[in-house]
């Protein structure tokens, strides 16, 4: 009898101990999102950008390009602020964090005109955590500074 205890404690610590490890991994397959999210403000006279004082940019279009390709594209709200969200698969999430960015699809000089005409906002993806809810996983990323 005591043997048959201990031997469910340990299945027990086993299916415990996989599990946790399972959640731990960065998740994979159906039921996981990629969610990447941001801001995008302009400053008028080419300053600094400080959050309380930069001017939302409602309507400009955003891609999220890997390996020079766009993968996705959204366009910002009226209060600046983008989403986009993806199926993951285990490969694009290692593509995205290697070689994703966000791009600004819009002229510089359409926020401030003392930009160049031609150029265009890039910034790389940084992760910013995972959320799991039931059996739905989602990869939350940010960009860095454009």
């Amino acid at each position: 009898m005591a043997i048959m205890k201990i031997i469910v404690l340990v299945s027990l610590l086993v299916v415990v101990l996989a599990s946790s490890q399972a959640q731990a991994q960065l998740p994979s397959g159906s039921g996981s999102l990629l969610n990447i999210t941001g801001t995008i403000m302009c400053s008028l006279d080419g300053a600094a950008i400080v959050p309380d004082e930069a001017t939302p940019t409602p309507a400009f279009p955003i891609q999220l390009t890997c390996e020079g390709k766009v993968v996705s594209s959204a366009i910002t709200n009226a209060d600046g602020t983008f989403n986009i969200v993806l199926n993951l698969q285990h490969s694009l999430l290692a593509r995205v964090l290697s070689s994703g960015q966000v791009v600004v699809a819009t002229p510089l000089a359409s926020c401030n005109a003392s930009l160049p005409a031609d150029g265009f906002l890039h910034a790389p993806l940084q992760l910013a955590g995972t959320t799991v809810s039931g059996s739905l996983n989602v990869v939350n990323l940010v960009p860095a500074v454009f």
